[in-house]
């Protein structure tokens, strides 16, 4: 989530040099045309390249006897039985005939050059990637001209094609070939979004600016009006130290590797004191409900097709369809918001740090809510804290006992082979977990780490 963490973290130092109300028109629109090239990467690459060969069977391209060159090479590859990065992989429940499954490797290898044209866009304007170069607190470095923006949408309409017709197509063949996963995976049924993509820059307040996607919280399909200041984290069961259930701004991040009752590197993020989920699906759901035309439209055309109702969309492959319509929604928008860069025009706001500052910035990465909190004191970082999606979707129990989004979505499903439990697999990639965010390990060569008992 590079382009997530540069995002989040202007806003951020945007809120804390009070210049959040300030930034140029072309500031704004760069901001979003860079995140959203991430958020189609990543949309892409989570669904065809992390998640895909869950339900597409790659093998099935051994007996392949077309002309298809990409296909041709697959088959030669697995051939030498060289199946890397197939495998190692859960094996069986693969429902799609022959054909069916090499048409989706052959997707699965078309969405490597769509990849490619997101991350050539993102350098256009943000000068490299994964790394962003351009994005600074006032708004960009990089000034728009004729030539960009034309080499922008180029590679942003092939990509929307690929969206219509092969992206959302697959994910609809999936769905309507594994309907039974719309009933495995339901987690919490409470959803957040701190909402996306700037409309305008005369609100400082984050949580109430207008945005493409906007803020809110869903507790129970009842839509609510999100407040930042509701957010804390439990340490309850994590490997930290410290007061419990504070809001992010005013927390420490002091490790104890040998806190008992904990198992959790990950913190518990909590909204009001309740679990809530994060993500693609958050997004969609919180603005349904809120109806957003384009939004309601899309995920209502879907659900016909699938003769389903909105409920279902809280599953496993829920998530999926989620995330396939939101990247329709922004890549759509792009196609507009670069169209009104306007060459010539200023691209950055003046700025000073202050001696002393307090600062907020919230964004919703790909992968779901992003948080910063800052504490300037003497023109240095005082403080610094992140709450990040992955914290919430994957975190542990809170001082309530309540399991995060995750584990709720994996308690009581049922496994047909417990030696091979893809519908485990399936359920956590569907949130698209972050191991980077997610991750830390000491260890302590010929030191027991750990056990864990499985009951159930």
């Amino acid at each position: 989530c590079p382009m997530a963490h540069s995002i989040a973290s202007t806003l951020n130092l945007d809120s804390a040099f009070g210049i959040a109300d300030k930034i140029p028109d072309n500031g704004r629109i760069l901001r979003n045309l860079l995140f959203g090239a991430n958020y189609l990467q990543s949309h892409i690459l989570h669904f065809y390249h992390l998640t895909a060969l869950d339900y597409v069977d790659v093998t099935a391209v051994a007996d392949y006897s077309g002309n298809d060159r990409d296909l041709v090479a697959v088959k030669e590859f697995i051939s030498r039985g060289a199946l890397e990065p197939f495998v190692p992989r859960y094996e069986g429940d693969y429902r799609f005939d022959k054909k069916t499954n090499q048409e989706l490797v052959r997707h699965y290898l078309v969405a490597l050059e769509m990849r490619k044209l997101a991350h050539e866009m993102h350098a256009i304007f943000g000068g490299k990637m994964p790394h962003d170069a351009s994005v600074v607190p006032g708004g960009c470095t990089e000034h728009p001209t004729v030539d960009k923006i034309a080499g922008f949408l180029w590679r942003l309409n092939k990509i929307r094609d690929f969206i219509d017709n092969i992206y959302i197509p697959d994910i609809i063949a999936v769905a309507k070939t594994y309907s039974d996963h719309f009933q495995i995976g339901d987690g919490s049924g409470n959803f957040l979004a701190y909402g996306v993509f700037d409309l305008e820059t005369k609100n400082p307040d984050y949580a109430k600016r207008k945005r493409f996607l906007r803020s809110g919280a869903v507790e129970q399909w009842k839509l609510k009006e999100f407040d930042p200041s509701k957010i804390t984290e439990s340490i309850k069961h994590s490997w930290f130290e410290g007061p419990d259930s504070v809001h992010p701004s005013q927390e420490d991040t002091v490790p104890n590797r040998q806190k008992k009752d904990s198992y959790s590197w990950l913190k518990s993020p909590r909204y009001e004191g309740k679990v809530y989920e994060v993500g693609p699906l958050s997004r969609m759901l919180v603005n349904y409900l809120a109806g957003n035309e384009p939004v309601k439209k899309l995920i209502d055309s879907v659900l016909r097709e699938l003769k389903a109702e909105p409920k279902v969309l809280n599953s496993a492959l829920g998530r999926h369809a989620g995330r396939a319509l939101e990247a329709k929604l922004v890549a759509d928008a792009m196609a507009e918001w670069v169209l009104e860069l306007k060459p010539g025009e200023p691209v950055c706001a003046y700025y000073e740090i202050p001696e002393q500052a307090e600062g907020m910035g919230l964004a919703d990465a790909a992968r779901g809510a992003l948080g910063h909190w800052v504490k300037i004191k003497g023109k240095k970082i005082e403080r610094y804290q992140l709450v990040v999606p992955t914290t919430w979707n994957a975190s542990p129990m809170d001082e309530k006992g309540g399991h995060g989004p995750m584990e709720q979505a994996l308690l009581n499903t049922p496994v047909k082979d417990v030696k091979n439990p893809v519908e485990l697999v399936r359920i956590v990639r569907s949130f698209d977990p972050c191991l980077a965010c997610a991750i830390h390990i000491v260890n302590f060569k010929g030191t027991k780490l750990a056990e864990v008992k499985i009951v159930g």
